[in-house]
């Protein structure tokens, strides 16, 4: 079974540093993509961050360019996203997903089949 758990969620001050973690079992992250989303309650999800399978290719949006990072950890099994200088803006609910096998998924989020559960992020002073 296909499972992606996230974790490093938490409270942070505005220009705090947080790393997110996401965590896959049942597969091996060196055939799948992993894109990062977030979600504010009423607001649709948006994505945040992806990389590719190999994790020669990475994204961003724009509004966390330069500020937030993504690496793949292959023998880890394990995806993070360091996330640098942030703003009571990137308060929401971090998910981790992958899309199936062969899917680049980018920043789509109708494009991705396997989700975690989500965490937590709090920016506030």
């Amino acid at each position: 079974q296909l499972q992606l758990m996230e974790s490093g969620g938490g409270l942070v001050q505005p220009g705090g540093s947080l790393t997110l973690s996401c965590v896959a079992s049942g597969f091996t992250l060196d055939y799948y993509a992993i894109g990062w989303f977030r979600q504010v309650p009423g607001k649709e999800r948006e994505g945040v961050s992806w990389i590719s399978a190999s994790g020669g290719q990475t994204d961003y949006l724009n509004s966390v360019r330069g500020r937030f990072t993504i690496s793949k950890d292959k023998p880890k099994n394990t995806v993070y996203l360091q996330m640098n200088n942030l703003k009571p803006e990137d308060t929401a609910i971090y998910y981790c997903a992958a899309p199936k096998i062969g899917v680049r998924g980018l920043l789509q989020s109708t494009e991705y089949h396997y989700w975690g559960q989500g965490t937590q992020v709090t920016v506030t002073s």
